[in-house]
């Protein structure tokens, strides 16, 4: 676990703007949120959000109860400081996904790119009990990964790769799939790369 945790310290203290993931603007994402037809005051948390935008996008839609996890400080730091005061309006935590315990419960779990790093069946079972447990019955799961014509690495790291079908199979019979999208993100230094994004219920 140290080591992943020296792996993203490293990786965002380097040019985050630059990074492959960065989104301006997490449409899809904010869509399939919009989906879920959640109060403003519904408990969301983004598991690896590291420096992502979303947490922007979702307080000026005006969400008060929004969490941000990720194993990186120095990400949770950019993000911070990119929000300035607004970032007192965010619960801020660093943890590593397969290990942490979280202390609420969440209406919607939102993973952009957490799941597919986790290579090891180990590991995934580890993530999924967590989300199962945090994530009541009724709340709600937007997970994107790479999809099977997506990158096989990422940040050097190797990553698994889903189509909806796989992805649901692997998150397992707790969620049942309502919604699927594929999308083609443009990196900051200009390459294409494909994602396969999943909404669930939670059974």
């Amino acid at each position: 676990m140290t080591n992943r945790r020296d792996h993203w310290q490293s990786a965002w203290g380097d040019n985050p703007e630059a990074k492959s993931w960065v989104q301006p603007r997490p449409d899809l994402s904010l869509s399939m949120i919009a989906a879920c037809g959640l109060d403003k005051g519904a408990a969301i948390l983004d598991v690896g959000g590291g420096a992502s935008t979303l947490v922007d996008h979702l307080l000026a839609i005006g969400y008060t109860s929004v969490s941000v996890a990720d194993i990186s400080q120095t990400a949770l730091d950019l993000a911070q400081n990119r929000l300035g005061v607004a970032a007192d309006q965010v619960k801020w935590v660093e943890a590593d996904a397969c290990t942490w315990q979280p202390k609420q419960n969440f209406d919607l779990w939102h993973d952009r790119a957490v799941f597919h790093f986790l290579t090891e069946a180990k590991d995934r079972t580890a993530y999924k009990q967590k989300l199962t447990t945090a994530v009541p019955s009724g709340g709600h799961l937007v997970m994107a990964t790479f999809a099977l014509d997506g990158p096989q690495k990422c940040s050097g790291l190797p990553i698994v790769q889903y189509d909806a079908a796989g992805l649901a199979a692997e998150i397992g019979t707790d969620f049942s799939l309502v919604e699927t999208a594929n999308e083609d993100h443009h990196t900051p230094g200009g390459a294409l790369q494909k994602f396969q994004y999943c909404r669930f219920e939670r059974n």
